[in-house]
């Protein structure tokens, strides 16, 4: 059974035609910066999915943002002889720390994952990452000897590429894959953990652009507030169709506004 587990990048990242991630590229100085549009085109890259759904509005991401706005507005004290613009700017820099610091914390949850998978003993969030393996393994039924290959990457010829955590290879009675998409939330035991069309999109896009276009598809969600609690959402098959046909879309919408390949 192929089994995959997709992480969502937090910046723009970009692939080359073999599919090896290309983030940086060689400043004039020697030094490594981000890969720009103008540098894909040079060097004939493709974006990542999770490059493509930022086109995408996000509202359960936007009243977050503007909920951590408002408590810093709230709770933020006025510095004396402080202008209000300067004000404003204290808050808006403030609002986005809890976010920062919640990226920090998941990058970590998902490297622990990884590095339980690799056999790693030096991990850092050794509950989670064992309760996750569990919940992943009960779900899909899957044979705990299979190989578990992680870091996997891809690019496809629709011009979109992406990297997964972890890919496990087929055993000898699999017909079909599963892609998984492991998420970091604020949880506990009974609350509603719901999935959203990004996270479907995500899904549907990696398992075209894998090779696995009839794989099952599922989000495992990780509670940091609750360690050890996880809950998996598996994705009906006319749903990731579905998602599917919304990620070519913006997948062309993406293409056009950026004149790309132009």
């Amino acid at each position: 059974m192929s089994t995959i587990i997709a992480r969502a990048a937090e910046s723009v990242h970009w692939y080359g035609k073999d599919g090896s991630p290309q983030y940086t590229v060689k400043a004039k100085d020697g030094s490594d910066r981000p890969t720009t549009l103008r540098d894909a085109r040079k060097f004939n890259l493709v974006p990542s999915v999770t490059t493509i759904l930022k086109v995408a509005a996000k509202p359960a991401l936007d009243v977050w943002k503007n909920e951590q706005l408002l408590l810093a507005a709230l709770t933020l004290p006025r510095s004396p002889g402080e202008s209000e613009k300067e004000f404003i700017a204290r808050i808006m820099m403030d609002s986005k720390e809890t976010g920062k610091r919640a990226a920090e914390r998941g990058t970590r949850v998902h490297e622990s994952i990884e590095r339980h998978f690799r056999k790693d003993s030096n991990i850092e969030h050794k509950e989670i990452a064992k309760a996750f393996e569990k919940a992943l393994f009960n779900h899909f039924k899957t044979n705990p000897f299979q190989q578990w290959i992680p870091e996997k990457s891809f690019s496809h010829e629709m011009n979109f590429g992406g990297k997964v955590d972890l890919y496990c290879k087929p055993d000898i009675d699999a017909r079909t894959g599963i892609v998984v998409d492991a998420k970091t939330k604020e949880f506990d035991v009974g609350d509603d953990v719901p999935a959203y069309d990004e996270n479907l999109m995500q899904l549907a896009a990696y398992r075209v652009g894998l090779g696995v276009p009839q794989a099952r598809c599922a989000n495992v969600f990780v509670s940091v507030s609750n360690p050890g609690l996880v809950k998996v959402h598996e994705w009906s098959e006319e749903d990731l169709e579905r998602g599917w046909g919304m990620f070519t879309n913006l997948l062309n919408y993406w293409i056009l506004k950026n004149k790309f390949g132009a």
